[in-house]
């Protein structure tokens, strides 16, 4: 699937992609090395999903509807449980036990997660945000991706300004840690 359109058009791609991946390691034998790669590849295109809905989708959400800040909030607060279950997955190989049970737990939450925006608030703020708006901000949203962070960092500023200003900086940290160690890649 290729990435265009809205803000909406865009995240929805990102969420099948993400889909996809859990399929993947839901058809694998659990304890299979291949598992743990795709574990590394699902977290760097949830965490670049995560930053630019942070980044773009959260603040239109506040403008645009009603209830617009609690609604945000709690959708950071998604992310950041999802993070942290990241963040505890990095630690463990496919062979470990913990691992099996961190990966189910970030797929349960993440589906969760997933079915909320795309039932409740991706049609909420498509009809309370003006076509353009929703259209400059896919735009936005697949910019600030090619640079966000691919790495977990759950003690990182999750809300603007500071989500803006340290997102970059981190994310070339982490691209160049992922080219020297091959993380996200097939081997």
């Amino acid at each position: 699937m290729g990435h265009e359109g809205d803000i909406i058009r865009e995240l929805v791609t990102d969420h099948g992609e993400v889909e996809e991946m859990f399929r993947e390691i839901e058809r694998l034998p659990r304890g299979e090395k291949r598992r743990k790669l795709l574990a590394d590849q699902v977290t760097i295109e949830l965490i670049r999903h995560s930053i630019a809905e942070e980044v773009h989708l959260y603040p239109a959400v506040r403008e645009h509807l009603t209830d617009g800040d609690r609604i945000a909030d709690k959708e950071i607060d998604d992310h950041a449980t999802a993070e942290q279950i990241m963040k505890e997955l990095e630690g463990h190989d496919a062979d470990d036990p913990e691992f099996d049970r961190l990966i189910d737990q970030l797929m349960m939450e993440i589906r969760s997660h997933i079915q909320d925006e795309e039932d409740n608030l991706f049609p909420a703020l498509r009809l309370s945000c003006p076509e353009e708006e929703l259209e400059r901000l896919g735009d936005k949203a697949r910019h600030t991706k090619k640079t966000a962070p691919t790495r977990p960092h759950p003690a990182a500023p999750d809300k603007p300004p500071f989500n803006k200003l340290l997102a970059p900086g981190t994310g070339l940290v982490d691209r160049a840690r992922d080219a020297l160690s091959g993380r996200g890649k097939e081997q």
